[in-house]
């Protein structure tokens, strides 16, 4: 956190009451933007302690500091694991300034206060996105840092405790603006950023170790950050936030800030497009978390034109998303229709200008980035986690099972079907070609009326359905949608198999001279 709560009507004189800093412990990993409020501390008077690197660097600025160990009197051991872990350090910060007692032990042991804490914790989390061998990041783990934040958190009530980089310029300037004193609000802010992030350190270290053992499904353990608030949630009258690193991901050339609707739809849309990746240029149109929209072509302006005439109604006001950078003559295209967000890996400089020309259309430029392998949700007074569904099959995965086999197109047909089936809501039948969505049945209580809301979506936008293919997320348990899907004019069907009565759906398909495939995968998606 780097904000400081504002000096508000104390409950109490006591609460408003500044308390000057005397002495502060400086111990952090990184040094960067540390110097102006180390300078400050100098110029204030405040009696520094510190240890290793941070030691050197502050005595580098010119300012007078003691080593840790001349305070304990007991050098720092073990390479460094054990430096601050000692009663005269924990001591001065623990002691209670307003208990007699506590005052009259710290004289008795020679225990001098230390009112300001500053401490970062060793990178851990840094180390093991790096890859770094176990042993590099067991040694990341820190153990007086995370000790000295807790125990300064604690005593909040008399200490200021500083627990991350990004709060030094807040905390010079506030205490720039009350002349080196801090009152029991602002301290007791800084105590809850502290335990934020001891609470999530713990939560990466219990992460990694809990790897490959019971223990890794015996708790779940999030900890996200930064919180985004979000205009309001999936209506005005609910709140809503982000919990995550939108910058890790997105870079937002244009429009409004993002609604929790347009994030809904954006990780439907970004995960569509992971199927998408290789190959010929790819357009997807979102619209509720379903494609209303997909198709692939030698170029990303037809791949878009084919893509909206899946349904240019949905299409408006929805999410747009590419595989390629937009160029100029597909920026055009776009720009005649109204949409919330478009996402690409990149943007032409041409191209630019056309699409910014809509004052709240939303622009976000897609980085590469590492997907979380689980997923979670909320659900009655808790909460259920599942792995991802990463899987896709394609014709290798294939086992025909009727008596006619399906060509190479309508196998490349039933591949790109399967991938739009796998990301729409269950119950649903997918009618495709090769390279281009006609139309889906989404989210019905029945297989038999999704592939009916498709057959007649596809006809009411004038497409020939002669030769198309259907993909469904599940099996079929009987053979009824076979039997209305082959008067329509589908040729192959692609499926996961599974149900006692396979062999009817199969017989069916061998009557009507369809050719069908088995694939062993179910997709629902609910």
């Amino acid at each position: 956190m780097s904000t400081v709560p504002s000096l508000t009507t104390p409950e109490s004189v006591a609460d408003a009451q500044l308390l000057p800093i005397r002495a502060a412990l400086v111990s952090v990993y990184y040094k960067d933007r540390l110097e102006p409020l180390v300078r400050l501390l100098h110029q204030h008077g405040v009696k520094l302690y510190s240890t290793g690197g941070t030691l050197k660097f502050i005595e580098g600025l010119g300012a007078e500091v003691t080593a840790v160990e001349s305070l304990t009197g007991f050098p720092e051991v073990f390479g460094g694991r054990v430096k601050t872990l000692h009663p005269k350090v924990f001591g001065g910060i623990l002691h209670r300034r307003h208990e007699a007692g506590d005052l009259q032990e710290a004289e008795q042991h020679q225990i001098p206060p230390i009112d300001l804490v500053i401490v970062d914790l060793y990178p851990f989390e840094e180390t093991v996105a790096s890859g770094a061998a176990e042993a590099d990041v067991i040694e990341k783990i820190d153990i007086g840092g995370i000790s000295l934040l807790r125990a300064a958190a604690k005593n909040y009530r008399d200490v200021l405790v500083v627990s991350s980089r990004e709060q030094y310029q807040a905390v010079t300037e506030l205490l720039e603006a009350q002349n080196g004193g801090t009152n029991l609000e602002q301290r007791r802010h800084y105590a809850a950023a502290a335990f934020n992030q001891t609470s999530h350190y713990d939560t990466e270290i219990f992460n990694y170790l809990a790897q490959g053992t019971e223990l890794a499904g015996s708790a779940l353990k999030i900890s996200q950050s930064p919180a985004t608030p979000l205009r309001y949630g999936e209506n005005p009258h609910q709140q809503g936030t982000f919990y995550g690193d939108l910058g890790a991901l997105f870079e937002q050339l244009h429009g409004k800030q993002l609604s929790y609707n347009n994030l809904v739809d954006v990780d439907a849309a970004v995960l569509l497009m992971q199927e998408f990746q290789e190959g010929k240029p790819a357009c997807a149109i979102l619209k509720h978390t379903n494609a209303c929209g997909v198709a692939q072509a030698d170029s990303l302006q037809q791949a878009y034109l084919n893509a909206l005439a899946c349904d240019p109604i949905s299409a408006f006001g929805g999410v747009i998303i590419v595989n390629q950078e937009v160029d100029a003559a597909t920026a055009e295209e776009l720009n005649k229709l109204f949409f919330e967000v478009l996402i690409a890996p990149g943007f032409a400089a041409d191209a630019l200008p056309t699409l910014q020309s809509k004052k709240n259309r939303i622009l976000l430029r897609q980085k590469p980035v590492a997907f979380p392998q689980k997923q979670v949700k909320t659900l009655l007074n808790g909460i259920i986690e599942q792995d991802f569904d990463r899987v896709i099959e394609g014709r290798n995965e294939f086992r025909t099972v009727t008596e006619t086999a399906p060509t190479a197109e309508e196998v490349e047909a039933l591949e790109f079907a399967l991938k739009v089936c796998k990301h729409t809501k269950s119950n649903t039948i997918v009618l495709a070609k090769a390279g281009q969505l006609l139309a889906s049945g989404v989210g019905q209580t029945s297989r038999v009326d999704a592939l009916k809301q498709a057959i007649e979506k596809a006809r009411s936008f004038d497409f020939d359905l002669q030769g198309a293919v259907m993909a469904s997320d599940a099996f079929f348990p009987f053979p009824d949608c076979v039997e209305i899907a082959g008067p329509a004019g589908i040729k192959a069907v692609v499926q996961p198999g599974g149900s006692i009565k396979d062999q009817d759906s199969i017989d069916a398909c061998n009557r009507l001279g369809m050719a069908m495939v088995l694939t062993g995968v179910r997709h629902f998606k609910h």
